[in-house]
């Protein structure tokens, strides 16, 4: 049955391939599909990437792919891989493997074997340990791990050894929490028993890998299950220690939330709603799980009951760009995350409506481009189960969100700047190009966020009149500096 329903989802594909694997089958050698696309085949999921193996080196491959695809390369010679693009498809085929790792290493030494079955047990999971052996008319599932089973029980677990597997790639610890949060399986007790020994093993593994992992894990369909794996197992405690951190203890006199279930939560609720924004969005969703990794840091226990976390988003956004740059996300990245951990309080002011024009305008302003993720994480941080009480601060955001729309209908706030622009100050208060410009600039955006659009002839009275009372002294520090 799981063989029929690969070579349905996959009919498609298979008959692109038929001329190849007529070319392999002709020279003696064997191809399959292996690993995820045949996974991802029997669960009826979207195909991707088409990752084959074969019997045949990394010589003939080329040889023979040349004839086939458009484009051939083959830097991925010295670990057995070719790549090949036909049309707009891009395959990798490589020679069955049979690895030996060291033990301070996750790169293994390249042992090419003769056997498909060598090849599938030195994968990371029977899921993934499964192929789908092509011929010119028929197919043969090899499955000598049981990973179909596995896939009907929804269980994530090694071909060997889970001790083996993973002292010898520790990266694969955090594949198994990806996957859970993917496909939202559970991990066999084995496999998780082994996952919280050889947790410390992943200092080996570089950080831009972890960060690759982490973030698929992230853009799952089920992140709480792989962040509750990575929790549990103290496998977090090895690049993102701050999530476990969130495990505030709650005392009977000095009631809180659980802070790390509100924080999955959170993290729920934004995915929920981020669908405003057309697709998966990590940054949001990163937003989502930073958002409150200040309050360890600010915890304070009131006299009489009662805690508080002041400054947490303060403290919070500076310990998400630290974490963040740890793990090499980029700089937009780590700048658009930081930025909205910090804002995610600043609704919160809003009362119902006391905000003055002024005070919405520099909310648009300190938001930028981050202001439509902001809307989503304000709302998607409200977990209170008072219903009152949650319908009140949505009618609020709602009030809010009406008014920054008023203003930009006459305002763009969407791209706030003074009225008058760098030229413009130089022309009419005499200067070539310094700081004293900077300094009027940021007067006029001032003038801009507090008052709106006063028109191109008031705002130039004001800003001669500031610089007849001002002018003398900005100059004169400007000098001083140089």
């Amino acid at each position: 049955m799981a063989q029929e329903l690969a070579v349905s989802n996959l009919k498609t594909h298979l008959e692109f391939l038929h001329d190849l694997v007529q070319q392999f089958k002709k020279s003696g050698y064997q191809l399959a599909l292996v690993g995820g696309c045949v996974r991802d085949a029997i669960l009826g999921r979207a195909i991707n990437d088409l990752d084959l193996t074969t019997d045949a080196k990394p010589e003939y491959v080329k040889k023979l792919l040349n004839s086939w695809a458009d484009n051939v390369w083959d830097i991925g010679a010295d670990f057995g891989t070719i790549a090949g693009k036909k049309k707009d498809t891009q395959i990798e085929i490589t020679t069955y493997r049979s690895d030996l790792y060291q033990e301070h290493s996750r790169k293994p030494e390249i042992a090419f074997s003769e056997k498909i079955e060598e090849d599938l047990i030195r994968r990371d999971f029977t899921i993934n340990s499964m192929a789908l052996e092509l011929t010119v008319d028929g197919f043969k599932l090899i499955d000598p791990f049981g990973g179909v089973n596995d896939l009907a029980k929804k269980i994530i677990k090694t071909p060997t050894e889970p001790s083996i597997s993973f002292n010898e790639d520790p990266l694969r610890t955090l594949r198994a929490a990806r996957f859970a949060a993917q496909l939202g399986f559970n991990i066999e007790n084995q496999t998780l028993q082994a996952i919280t020994e050889f947790r410390e093993r992943l200092k080996i593994v570089s950080a831009e890998r972890i960060r690759d992992e982490f973030n698929k894990l992230i853009l799952g369909e089920f992140p709480r299950n792989g962040l509750k794996i990575l929790v549990e197992t103290k496998l977090a405690d090895q690049f993102i220690p701050e999530i476990p951190l969130l495990k505030l203890e709650i005392d009977e006199h000095h009631h809180h939330k659980d802070v790390y279930e509100h924080t999955l939560t959170v993290l729920e609720q934004a995915i929920n709603l981020e669908k405003k924004l057309g697709e998966h969005d990590l940054v949001l969703r990163l937003a989502a799980l930073f958002h409150d990794v200040g309050k360890p840091k600010t915890r304070q226990l009131l006299s009489g009951g009662g805690v508080a976390f002041h400054h947490h988003e303060v403290v919070g956004s500076k310990m998400t760009k630290a974490r963040l740059k740890e793990l090499r996300y980029d700089s937009q990245t780590i700048d658009l995350v930081s930025q909205l951990v910090f804002l995610h309080l600043r609704f919160h002011g809003y009362g119902s409506g006391e905000w003055s024009d002024s005070a919405v305008r520099r909310y648009v302003r300190d938001a930028g481009e981050n202001l439509p993720r902001l809307h989503l994480l304000t709302r998607a941080d409200c977990t209170t189960r008072n219903l009152k009480k949650a319908a009140q601060l949505s009618q609020n955001y709602d009030d809010l969100e009406n008014r920054i729309e008023e203003l930009q209908k006459t305002e763009e706030l969407s791209r706030i700047r003074p009225e008058l622009d760098g030229q413009q100050i130089m022309n009419l208060l005499n200067l070539k190009p310094s700081k004293a410009v900077g300094i009027a600039y940021d007067f006029l955006m001032e003038i801009r966020l507090d008052q709106g659009l006063l028109g191109e002839e008031e705002i130039t009275k004001i800003l001669l009149a500031w610089w007849k009372t001002n002018g003398e002294n900005i100059l004169a520090e400007v000098s001083k500096e140089k």
